[in-house]
């Protein structure tokens, strides 16, 4: 799944490259878009990575900056270059979470908070078709057809032999308890959950509801690390009509802080399990 090539990561490198010469030359950002005669917000999607970059643009942000050594200016034209190829998901068209399926592709960890369902990379092919089409019901069958496909594909991470990605869930007791697609659809789907998290990098917890108020009332949220000391950790907050990234060490800290209270609220890992196969069971009844 992970290629040598990503071009989510590429931008986002990129930008944090952009940004430290900016920076370093002490300008702000709207000092360079006046210089450049261009919009404010068109730099700070630059260097966060949001959008694509061309080598023109690099061109440029070099030329503003001073940037004299050549060598820089043309590894940072070939980050450019690499970053408008298209990862695997663009196949699919349209999806609207892309640069987090980019970012995704290339973490090396990935710890999520679910309160409501049992999280896409977890999912079930016939439990993945029923959120899906439930959660979009104004969507095209085709369109909801692709959104499953990469779904299902996006799970080749964290059953990959090399280098599987890490994943820690934390399960709301909720996610169990509500009937998605059909009480069958269910049982598959929590066996599903019991047969992965036996795998060595796969860790399900589960939040009962007896703990109340707690950390991830606020709903969910996915922390991304990766394995370059170049690329800082995101914080992913899913949106109906835009997604949230956070990338400033407080923010990340702050999530990561939650996530700690919510792993030691939920149960164990082997009374997630054991919860997990009861609740398999009552749905075979």
């Amino acid at each position: 799944m992970a290629s040598n090539v990503n071009p989510t990561v590429r931008r986002r490198r990129l930008g944090q490259e952009l940004r430290r010469l900016r920076e370093v030359k002490g300008m702000t950002a709207e000092e360079v878009a006046e210089r450049l005669l261009v919009s404010q917000s068109k730099i700070s999607r630059l260097e966060n990575g949001r959008r694509s970059i061309s080598q023109r643009d690099v061109r440029d942000l070099c030329g503003v900056y001073e940037v004299e050594d050549q060598r820089i200016v043309e590894s940072l034209m070939q980050m450019a270059k690499d970053s408008r190829q298209q990862g695997w998901w663009h196949a699919f068209g349209d999806i609207p979470y892309s640069v987090y399926i980019g970012l995704e592709t290339d973490a090396e960890s990935l710890r999520v908070y679910e309160p409501q369902i049992i999280t896409g990379l977890l999912q079930t092919r016939a439990y993945a078709e029923a959120i899906v089409q439930g959660g979009s019901p104004e969507s095209s069958e085709q369109d909801n057809d692709k959104r499953v496909e990469v779904r299902l594909r996006r799970q080749g991470r964290i059953t990959a032999e090399k280098d599987p990605l890490r994943l820690w869930v934390v399960l709301d007791e909720a996610s169990l308890h509500r009937v998605v697609g059909s009480r069958q659809v269910m049982r598959e789907q929590l066996e599903h959950v019991m047969e992965l998290s036996q795998l060595p990098h796969i860790t399900v917890q589960v939040l009962p509801f007896e703990v109340g108020a707690h950390a991830g009332i606020n709903g969910q949220y996915s922390i991304l690390e990766f394995a370059d000391a170049a690329d800082s950790s995101v914080v992913y907050i899913e949106g109906v009509t835009s997604d949230l990234y956070l990338e400033k060490p407080h923010d990340v800290q702050k999530y990561t802080v939650m996530y700690e209270h919510l792993r030691a609220q939920s149960l164990n890992v082997e009374a997630s399990r054991q919860l997990v196969e009861r609740l398999a069971k009552d749905y075979a009844r």
